[in-house]
């Protein structure tokens, strides 16, 4: 395969027990929302994992499914394997996987005391022991994500309570998994994977922050694994002794007190190959009640957070060790080549781009669509709804977006080359129209290029957009705006508008003073644009020195900007943001990590709501670790010599002590291009953030759809 020779361990075949695939590249499980309500699966779940499938994954094992649906389901549309009424729709989900190449496995789990839907229904939570529960955590969420967070809480009949399992009721629980494990094969499953981790019930077993127990099934490592080893014997006793099992453990258990430890999850991980497990999945787990431990397991942030602990227990065992948590391609080889795993699981790359591993194998790794790991995906199901990915909007929603050739080929115009302007004209191009994409400024990108010093992964998003504007058959002309000129000249069907949003400065008193500047403007500025207005409350010195760095190419790539700001940048040591939306929260990051005070004022209740739960729980606290003061509910009265003036919703006034301001307050939607064209009487489509105020997840979507829609 043309590339394979960089990656080639990676396209190796794999083995777990009996079952062969044709790469060590496997789809992790992530729960989707995606199937019906009554737990079958259905045309969206069929048609997500097929697509995966197609991409070029060797295994596909596919999420969460309930042993005892509906008790023990963690989601509201979540896959049932608890009666035979569920194998039509899992047969039909196994065939479209086998269809195209790649083996399919189906993850088994009881939620135990995560299992929101028995809430929900008023059911007891099942656990191991009864021990105190800290409390769901609410900090940083808006009052609309608290009203969808606790749902199961507060519908008819729902109740919150605990009952600890006696040995009758293990004993079932271990029938429920080994016959789910049964039907899986009777489905055309090549495999299942036990959940045995992340909160779940086995795992609450496995770990001594919930197993209090003094009977067989609690105290020592062996006992607190018992009923994992019965789970592995029975299932495979059930389904077959050649039919392969395995388990997903928790390496660790972050941030919990006589949580799992390295070392207790590698005497797991030999108790559950003796009792017959295939392979081991090891993942990790964070405090559920704490937002900064859910991004450190199970959704790990740290590039590669896990590979340590799938190396560990590797040593220990010797069947195959499956390691997963944002880990890349190339870090992969080096993990399979160096022996520190034999499979590389992958979850959030491939809802971003399901072709990936075809991609890789092909040798186009420009053409791969990046995850940005905003956390979008996860953040729906936390409010329970459908997965989404801010960077694909096809996924979860493959056939509302599948792209095919146009029998009626138009002359499309789009103005505007940030993420909405490039991807209408990525889908156009594809579908075969005549495409001319106008950028007034020098280089595509727009909001994006700032996004994308403010977090490194979105410059990935930009390089990889820019490269598929620049490699189709598109017209694209640079400091051009769409003027009644061009339009009369290029004559077009239909006319894309994505200029962005309208940002209009605020009538505070002292607005105008040298040292306020728009975030808009320091966008321009740090972008390596001219910004005249901007530039001109600067010193000529600082001036000369943007002048110099842009002859250099400084602002050419978004990593020689992020490094030249962190030896220089022509602002203050004590700066304050006025607005702590996504733009003025992210801003804050970029300058504390660059030595500055920084002190946020916002005038609404909340920071960040635009941002997906995940990624706002990890910014504000690591913004609070550095110091930065984070101010809700206040109104600025002026900008002075001093700082800023402020009011508490008590009425109490004070000044914030700062060098430089920065206006960071909300943006509008901007349509006077769309309405001044529509006055002459051509068809106009306004797209992204000059239609609404839906960011990057809105804008991409917004472009692909109103192509497809031609």
């Amino acid at each position: 395969m043309k590339g394979g020779a960089r990656l080639s361990r990676l396209f190796e075949p794999g083995r777990i027990g009996g079952l062969e695939t044709r790469n060590r590249i496997v789809m992790a499980p992530m729960g989707t929302n995606l199937g019906e309500e009554d737990g079958l699966a259905g045309k969206r779940i069929w048609r997500y994992y097929e697509e995966r499938a197609h991409g070029g994954v060797g295994l596909v094992i596919v999420e969460v499914a309930a042993i005892a649906h509906p008790a023990g389901a963690a989601i509201p549309r979540q896959l049932g394997i608890s009666d035979d009424r569920f194998l039509p729709g899992l047969e039909e989900l196994a065939r479209r996987i086998h269809r195209h190449g790649a083996k399919a496995a189906i993850q088994l789990q009881h939620a135990g005391k995560i299992a929101t839907r028995d809430i929900a229904a008023g059911r007891p939570l099942l656990v191991p022991s009864l021990v105190p529960e800290a409390g769901a955590g609410m900090a940083d969420l808006t009052s609309g994500e608290v009203e969808r967070l606790v749902a199961n809480l507060t519908a008819p009949g729902a109740r919150l309570h605990y009952r600890e399992l006696d040995v009758g009721e293990i004993g079932g629980l271990v029938a429920s998994f080994a016959e789910a494990a049964e039907r899986a094969r009777r489905a055309g499953f090549d495999g299942v994977e036990i959940h045995a981790g992340h909160g779940y019930v086995i795992s609450a077993f496995l770990s001594r922050a919930t197993n209090r127990r003094t009977d067989a099934y609690g105290g020592s490592a062996e006992n607190r694994a018992r009923l994992l080893a019965e789970v592995i014997r029975a299932a495979k006793e059930r389904a077959g002794g050649d039919f392969p099992v395995w388990c997903r453990l928790d390496a660790r258990e972050y941030r919990i007190e006589d949580g799992i430890t390295l070392a207790e999850s590698c005497a797991t991980a030999r108790l559950a190959e003796a009792a017959g497990a295939d392979a081991i999945h090891v993942s990790a787990y964070g405090n559920p009640y704490s937002g900064i431990a859910f991004t450190e397991a199970p959704l790990v942030h740290a590039p590669g957070g896990f590979l340590p602990f799938a190396a560990e227990i590797k040593r220990h065992v010797q069947v195959p060790v499956i390691a997963v948590g944002r880990i890349t391609p190339y870090e992969g080889e080096r993990t399979l080549a160096a022996g520190r795993a034999d499979f590389i699981a992958m979850g959030r790359p491939l809802l971003a781009d399901p072709n990936l591993p075809r991609k890789l194998a092909e040798g186009r790794r420009a053409d791969i669509r990046p995850c940005v790991y905003c956390y979008t995906c996860v953040g729906k199901i936390f409010v329970n709804e459908s997965v989404v990915c801010a960077v694909n909007p096809a996924t979860g929603r493959e056939e509302e977006f599948e792209i095919a050739l146009t029998p009626t080929p138009k002359n499309v115009l789009i103005a505007g080359g940030g993420p909405a302007g490039m991807e209408a004209a990525r889908v156009a191009a594809l579908r075969g129209h005549r495409v001319t994409l106008c950028e007034k400024g020098h280089r595509l990108g727009g909001t994006l290029m700032l996004a994308s010093l403010l977090w490194e992964p979105h410059g990935d998003l930009l390089r990889h957009l820019e490269t598929q504007v620049r490699r189709l058959s598109i017209a694209l002309r640079f400091g051009q705006a769409v003027t009644p000129e061009l339009v009369a000249e290029l004559r077009p069907d239909v006319i894309l508008v994505a200029v962005g949003a309208r940002h209009e400065m605020h009538a505070i008193p002292g607005i105008e003073r040298a040292n306020v500047i728009a975030a808009d403007d320091l966008r321009v500025l740090l972008t390596g644009g001219r910004g005249e207005a901007a530039a001109a409350k600067f010193p000529a010195w600082q001036r000369a020195l943007l002048a110099i760095a842009r002859a250099l190419g400084v602002f050419d790539r978004p990593a020689l900007i992020r490094s030249f700001s962190r030896r220089w940048m022509p602002l203050g040591r004590r700066v304050a943001i006025v607005g702590g939306g996504l733009v003025g929260v992210e801003l804050a990051q970029f300058l504390a990590e660059r030595g500055r005070e920084v002190t946020v004022l916002e005038e609404g209740e909340w920071l960040a709501p635009e941002m997906a739960i995940p990624r706002r729980w990890r910014c504000l606290h690591e913004l609070r670790e550095r110091g930065v003061a984070l101010r809700t509910g206040v109104g600025v009265e002026a900008i002075t010599d001093d700082g800023v003036a402020i009011v508490g919703r008590d009425g109490k006034k004070e000044t914030i002590a700062a060098g430089h301001v920065i206006l960071a307050t909300a943006a509008s939607p901007d349509s006077r291009l769309a309405d001044a064209l529509r006055a002459q009487g051509a068809e106009v489509r306004l797209l992204g953030d000059c239609a609404e105020i839906r960011y990057l997840e809105g804008a991409i979507a917004d472009g692909a759809r109103a192509v497809l829609a031609l």
